[in-house]
């Protein structure tokens, strides 16, 4: 059976662009546990020079939050509210150039989705700030990725055709390139184990690779079951 294919974006660091959520959770952790002067700067400085042991700057902040002593309570209770502030002037956000317009044109060939790990804490009004309101056709936070993103795709037609897209390999795109799907690598943080269909540092480049596939059959692979997990 011929069914529409399926786009899953990915939230903060694919279409949630900026520092400014990352730097906002470092402050409140280094509020919540009383870090030293510095540390808001320490995880600036990390996230300009790049980080090749974290998996994105929210890893590099619990990283070195837990050296200070930082337990898993303490810093839920930081990320929480860092998440309250989210597309403030105190958690600033972009869009990649030209997203929303493919959003708008991906309307008529495809499913738009957005998966996020993120609870849903003014997520709508963040993507109101970023342009994007009303342009996924379903939202899914809190999903618990990756475990959660082979949920979501458990949920689709049989012989659905899938793109992923997202910043982290293994909770955005290795559940969905395990059953053949075409899979987009944003972003700065390495991963070895990484073998994308396509890959940028940001997503405006991909953009153009991403309307051919929409309109390329070839290009979009089925999907297959799988009950292979990550390791």
């Amino acid at each position: 059976m011929n069914t529409r294919p399926t786009i899953i974006f990915d939230f903060d660091g694919t279409i949630a662009l900026g520092d400014g959520p990352v730097l906002a959770y470092a402050q409140q952790a280094a509020d919540v546990i009383g870090a030293p002067d510095g540390f808001v700067d320490g995880i600036r400085a990390a996230l300009a020079a790049g980080d090749p042991d974290s998996l994105d700057g929210y890893d590099a902040v619990r990283r070195a939050a837990e050296q200070l002593g930082a337990d898993a309570e303490a810093l839920g209770r930081a990320y929480l509210a860092s998440r309250a502030q989210l597309g403030t002037p105190a958690a600033e956000i972009t869009a990649p150039a030209g997203l929303a317009d493919f959003l708008a044109d991906a309307a008529a060939h495809a499913e738009r989705v957005l998966v996020t790990n993120a609870p849903g804490i003014r997520l709508d009004e963040a993507l109101g700030a970023l342009g994007l309101a009303g342009l996924f056709d379903r939202i899914v936070s809190g999903a618990g990725k990756p475990d959660g993103l082979d949920v979501v795709l458990d949920a689709l037609p049989d012989g659905a055709r899938v793109l992923s897209v997202g910043d982290i390999w293994v909770n955005d795109l290795a559940p969905v390139h395990r059953r053949g799907g075409a899979t987009a690598l944003v972003g700065d943080f390495p991963d070895a184990a990484a073998d994308p269909t396509f890959r940028a540092a940001d997503l405006t480049v991909l953009l153009p690779q991403l309307r051919d596939w929409l309109t390329d059959s070839a290009s979009a692979s089925p999907l297959t079951p799988t009950t292979t997990t990550e390791g």
